[in-house]
């Protein structure tokens, strides 16, 4: 029988994965199942562009794995039972169930209301195309003048204002964040943001921490009412809360343990990528939820299900930061460079040039999802039987 590889999620750090093992492993030896609930690939980074009505190239899944032996499952992942090795989910045929030897966990995360009271009612999110298509549909009903609040001052935060500012000049665009407006960027950094934001005639709220979103306002814990015609939430992400309903170690937030090679320290059979995997980083820290951390979790997983498969050496490459990339609408950007650890250093680049690297950063991501035979490893190597059955009676003596 083939070992059988099953990956939960084909986002960025799902897809890369699925076609990173079919690059390594011969198909003789391994069955690959892909599952996702929706057809094509979702480019979760763009989706500020998406919510301000710009169309996104399609990537349908079937065209993208064709010949590469990954299976597609279009269905909805319901329940993982860890104990009986098997997958729960519904999909155009109902309910089903799907055993595997070994599971690769990468359902990611979505957006994060953290209990701001009216946030699920009155907010737009854009953690996902639903929520982007939800929030583009308000957008093209919004009126002249109306105020747009963006409340969040990350990276999706920054990068949705600045998007809503640019594509529609007619509206009045807040960002409210909780510190200061790009706090963690170098000073050089920090000056180009507030330029580019003041170019744009966004009105920042600095140190204003949201308690709460009604239909026409947002209120601040200082009692500030910031008015708002539409609130669009970006303060944070949640994990997926499948894992957090299983046996595996999970922490708190519901983010799966995992040793250095993506591996659940439960259960050896299960491995855990992108967001939904607690990963400690350079300096001990754990690894922020985006691309740029998830996407190198994916290979290191991957490398290891086919070293521990194959009798290969397990990957050792230490996983680290070289930059922070972000769009502030189609015409400018900001590349802030970091340590390992993520810390800002320094050196930036700034404007135009800023833009089209991240453009061509996110390009490439997509069109390494799209092409998941090009490139190394090339050589697909065997699978021992005696390595793939160890690993199965390891994992049902954990």
């Amino acid at each position: 029988m083939r070992h059988r590889i099953i990956v939960l999620g084909a986002g960025y750090t799902g897809a890369f994965a699925a076609g990173r093992l079919a690059r390594r492993l011969r198909r003789e030896d391994v069955a690959i199942t892909l599952v996702n609930a929706d057809p094509d690939f979702v480019e979760r980074v763009r989706m500020h562009q998406l919510a301000v009505g710009q169309d996104l190239k399609s990537r349908p899944f079937s065209g993208m794995f064709a010949g590469t032996g990954v299976e597609l499952k279009l269905a909805k992942v319901t329940g993982v039972d860890v104990g009986r090795k098997t997958v729960a989910v519904a999909g155009a045929n109902g309910a089903e169930e799907l055993a595997y030897d070994t599971l690769v966990y990468a359902l990611g995360s979505g957006w994060d209301a953290q209990g701001v009271p009216g946030t699920a009612e009155h907010a737009f999110e854009i953690a996902g195309r639903p929520g982007a298509l939800r929030l583009r549909e308000r957008l093209a009903r919004v009126d002249a003048g109306q105020t747009v609040v963006v409340v969040g001052g990350g990276l999706t935060g920054l990068e949705a204002a600045t998007e809503i500012a640019e594509t529609r000049p007619d509206l009045d665009v807040a960002l409210a964040a909780r510190g200061g407006l790009g706090d963690w960027l170098s000073p050089k950094g920090r000056e180009h943001l507030r330029r580019v934001v003041g170019r744009l005639g966004i009105t920042v709220y600095e140190n204003a921490a949201v308690a709460g979103v009604e239909a026409d306002h947002v209120a601040t814990a200082d009692g500030t009412a910031i008015p708002a015609a539409v609130t669009v939430w970006t303060a944070g992400f949640a994990v997926h809360p499948i894992a957090k309903a299983t046996a595996l170690e999970v922490t708190g937030a519901g983010q799966i343990v995992v040793d250095g090679t993506m591996r659940s320290v439960s259960h050896p059979d299960v491995y855990a990528v992108g967001d939904a995997a607690m990963v400690m980083g350079p300096g001990g820290k754990p690894l922020r939820m985006s691309c740029a951390s998830g996407v190198p979790t994916a290979w290191q997983a991957a490398d290891a299900i086919a070293a521990r498969l194959t009798g290969g050496k397990l990957p050792n490459v230490p996983i680290r930061y070289f930059n922070q990339c972000v769009s502030l609408g189609r015409k400018e950007g900001l590349i802030q460079y970091v340590t390992a650890d993520d810390r800002a250093v320094r050196a930036v680049l700034t404007g135009r040039l800023a833009a089209v690297y991240k453009e061509l950063v996110c390009k490439g991501a997509a069109w390494g999802v799209a092409n998941p035979m090009f490139g190394m490893p090339t050589r697909r190597r065997r699978v021992t039987r005696e390595r793939a059955a160890a690993g199965s009676a390891v994992a049902a003596s954990a």
